[in-house]
């Protein structure tokens, strides 16, 4: 029988298979050039530029996150209440106290990050601050610490510098078969060539569109684990459900937030542009509040 647990261990090993598929895009993408161009040297970049991203990712992608996302430390002398809450809350799911930011944006809304729950962070926008009552802020705050709980915040976190990278990869590959290609008609290798010409562009074009796929799939899934985590924790589902009404309802969009790292946030950072047509759903980084709130609803604690 599936339960919460079972869906938590599942989740962490879906966890480095997505790790492995991501290297193996990239050097797909550095043999497939390496053969058009008879150069074994992009491969061998490929391999070596993958794995130094890995541990670039690892170990630095959650600072580069809270400094893209203009977060500052928040100071317990003018944020007394978030930090109560933070504290105790971690002490009730025996995790480390992490890091607590303050995004200075009239939007509402929150994320976690961080490589592990000794090294992880919460932050909340302003405007979070100001909307939310304190049942509420605790519902948020659970779920961000059900992410750390869940160790969703790794790959979560990685995956915005993998993205990027992967995407801007295929595209200086791409603009390298169309601008820099040599034909080659000698031993009728022309032919040969033409097709992994045609190929290379073709995962150039796709290798992005896999990556956001893998990115969409992982909030998407693990919004809900988090949402039944944090409600286990406070014991209180009406908090959180609450809650993610009256961030939806609030049509502003967080300034400094982007593709790369919307899926991090407890709810779409784009506030009305990102609720489009039902093609523009499919692409939707956070299920749709309406079945969270009914989920949640749900649950019998």
């Amino acid at each position: 029988m599936s339960t919460l647990y079972t869906e938590q261990d599942k989740n962490i090993r879906k966890t480095w298979i997505l790790f492995g598929l991501f290297l193996i895009v990239v050097i797909g993408i550095g043999w497939a050039f390496s053969y058009i161009y008879q150069n074994p040297g992009i491969l061998y970049f490929a391999v070596i530029f993958s794995i130094f991203m890995n541990f670039f990712s690892y170990w630095y992608s959650d600072k580069i996150v809270l400094k893209i996302s203009g977060a500052e430390p928040a100071l317990r002398e003018t944020h007394r209440e978030i930090y109560n809450i933070v504290e105790n809350l971690s002490i009730t799911a025996g995790l480390p106290t992490p890091k607590i930011y303050i995004i200075n944006d009239s939007a509402s809304n929150a994320f976690a990050t961080g490589r592990n729950k000794e090294h992880a962070a919460v932050a909340v926008t302003s405007g979070l601050l100001d909307i939310l009552d304190r049942s509420e802020l605790e519902g948020v705050i659970a779920h961000e610490l059900s992410h750390i709980g869940n160790k969703d915040i790794l790959i979560s976190t990685v995956i915005v510098i993998l993205v990027g990278f992967v995407a801007l990869l295929s595209d200086i590959f791409l603009r390298f078969s169309i601008f820099g290609g040599k034909e080659r008609d000698r031993d009728g290798d022309g032919k040969i060539g033409a097709i992994m010409m045609v190929a290379g562009i073709i995962l150039a074009i796709l290798a992005p569109i896999v990556a956001i796929i893998i990115q969409l799939a992982i909030s998407r899934k693990r919004e809900f684990l988090a949402d039944a985590s944090g409600a286990l924790l406070t014991r209180y589902p009406e908090g959180l459900a609450s809650a993610l009404l009256k961030i939806s309802k609030h049509q502003g969009s967080v300034k400094k937030a982007s593709n790369a790292t919307a899926h991090l946030f407890i709810s779409s950072p784009f506030g009305a542009k990102g609720k489009k047509s039902w093609l523009g759903g499919l692409f939707m980084t956070h299920p749709p509040v309406e079945e969270r709130v009914k989920a949640l609803g749900n649950l019998h604690l």
